[in-house]
């Protein structure tokens, strides 16, 4: 999963972002409006987690512009706010949940996972794809049945691949994807055709047939043959 943690209060955001980071996900952070309105507005997250109450603004306002813009990032509000009115209000623009702090990780990971699951996966812990069978909760892929050994970065490329099966995604959307904020260090993108290579051989190592195709001077697509 891509985090986006937009939470002004340093303790709390700090310790969202380790419980993900150490469960295998990508976090990125942002402590006021401006920075969470500029991330929202250039990249793409699978979960937002958004506060209301920001320095410089309000994070309905964030929520407002991701709907505006026909974004289809996965919103779960977190606020020390718990009146029925803030509820409803983010619920009406468009928000996944409302979490009240304070709260148990536990519980907002569970609730973070179902968002993701409902958004992408149309509720189910299984993706199927041709002979590809992947259990996003064990994070584990089969073809026909017999299991394969992934690395984190490689099960998560396939499910982006997947996800986006028919669409050319260029090395820098993949590069983002999977580096999230850390992408900024890397100087090539040798690391990418090393992942996409490894998950090439072991696919059809296992019978598989090759989906993934060059797109040249572009990216990758993920084809449905």
């Amino acid at each position: 999963m891509k985090i986006l943690i937009v939470e002004d209060e340093e303790g709390l955001r700090e310790s969202i972002e380790e419980y993900f980071t150490e469960a295998g996900n990508i976090c990125e952070t942002a402590a006021t409006y401006q920075s969470a309105l500029a991330k929202v507005n250039m990249y793409r997250y699978d979960c937002i987690l958004l506060d209301i109450t920001l320095p410089g603004g309000n994070g309905l306002e964030i929520l407002k512009s991701l709907k505006d813009n026909n974004h289809p990032d996965g919103v779960l509000i977190i606020s020390a706010k718990n009146s029925l009115d803030d509820r409803l209000e983010g619920l009406n623009i468009g928000a996944d949940d409302y979490l009240v702090k304070p709260f148990h990780l536990s519980e907002l990971k569970a609730r973070v996972t179902a968002i993701i699951r409902r958004k992408s996966y149309n509720g189910s812990n299984l993706l199927v794809f041709n002979e590809i069978t992947i259990d996003l909760q064990a994070k584990e892929v089969k073809i026909d049945n017999t299991p394969l050994k992934f690395t984190r970065k490689e099960f998560a490329l396939l499910l982006y691949f997947i996800a986006n099966k028919g669409k050319v995604v260029s090395k820098n959307a993949i590069a983002e994807h999977l580096w999230g904020d850390g992408i900024d260090m890397a100087n090539n993108f040798d690391f990418i055709y090393s992942h996409i290579k490894n998950i090439r051989k072991k696919l059809m190592e296992a019978g598989c047939t090759d989906y993934i195709q060059a797109a040249y001077g572009m990216g990758y697509k993920f084809t449905d043959k």
